[in-house]
């Protein structure tokens, strides 16, 4: 998908599942189950969508999914088999890993950042040896210093091998990280999430990862179970939902399994989303 200046294309790093009313919170499944059917056991279908950006002759790759080092508490935590298409999908866009110049990760969430890291002579080094990897400083500290509640999803190991080998950026606040290109925190759904805006010859596409997580988390109050600060993720949703809705933003989706990019709209008191495909104008 081209607009202006930047393209940006995505593909499916790994399928997975997790339990739907974990992803929806307060949410009853009444109504969440209408949109995404569980299976027996209550798990929804969702994907890892990595999006690449071409821009200012750089390459991006936002958030490199599960990967494929899962342990077996992971591949069960997220019912996932471990098996990753990262080079597969960059190849379909005539990439290899070390053609990518930053790795940006919103968050260190396994399902966000596993895909950072392969194993080496038995031991983790960085999937992208030519990148510098972006996160932010807070969530750098949450994710190497692990508590009850986040030590399923948070994998020190990882994250000590890209110190170890390859440049991290570690970010304190709202950073342009290249001219129309964006770092904007939003915490929420860690201490230190952050979303990408990016916006070219006139188009906006934004990428707030797990804030707005499928094109059925637009509406406020969806927020998943897990999120460790749900009133900021609300809150950073109200606030940013009428700009998205007047500007036209694409929004970029990270496990949506239909629709990865979307256009919203206000039908009366609801929210719809229509799928995205092609070149963007203004």
């Amino acid at each position: 998908m081209r607009f202006g200046d930047f393209e940006i294309n995505t593909f499916v790093e790994q399928r997975f599942k997790l339990d739907g009313g974990s992803m929806f919170g307060v949410i009853p499944r009444s109504l969440w189950g209408k949109m995404i059917p569980p299976d027996e056991n209550n798990l929804i279908d969702m994907h890892t969508n990595l999006f690449v950006l071409k821009a200012h002759g750089k390459n991006f790759i936002f958030d490199t999914g599960l990967g494929d080092t899962l342990s077996d508490r992971e591949k069960k935590v997220y019912t996932a088999p471990g098996i990753s298409d990262i080079e597969k999908g960059l190849k379909g866009l005539g990439l290899t890993p070390d053609d990518i110049d930053y790795v940006v990760l919103t968050h260190l969430h396994t399902d966000h950042a596993g895909g950072s890291v392969k194993i080496e002579g038995g031991r983790f080094v960085p999937r992208f040896g030519q990148a510098t990897y972006v996160a932010s400083k807070d969530e750098w500290q949450s994710a190497m210093n692990p508590n009850e509640r986040t030590s399923a999803v948070y994998a020190p190991d990882r994250y000590r091998a890209l110190k170890d080998f390859s440049r991290v950026e570690l970010l304190d606040a709202n950073t342009e990280l290249l001219p129309g290109i964006r770092a904007v925190f939003t915490g929420g759904h860690t201490r230190g999430h952050f979303a990408l805006e990016m916006e070219s010859g006139g188009a906006k596409v934004y990428y707030y990862a797990d804030i707005f997580c499928t094109s059925h988390h637009m509406p406020v109050a969806y927020v998943p179970a897990v999120d460790l600060y749900p009133d900021e993720t609300m809150a950073i949703k109200r606030d940013k939902l009428p700009e998205i809705i007047a500007d036209g933003v694409v929004m970029a989706f990270d496990h949506d399994v239909s629709m990865p990019f979307g256009r919203v709209r206000e039908d009366g008191r609801k929210l719809v989303v229509d799928k995205v495909e092609g070149e963007l104008a203004a």
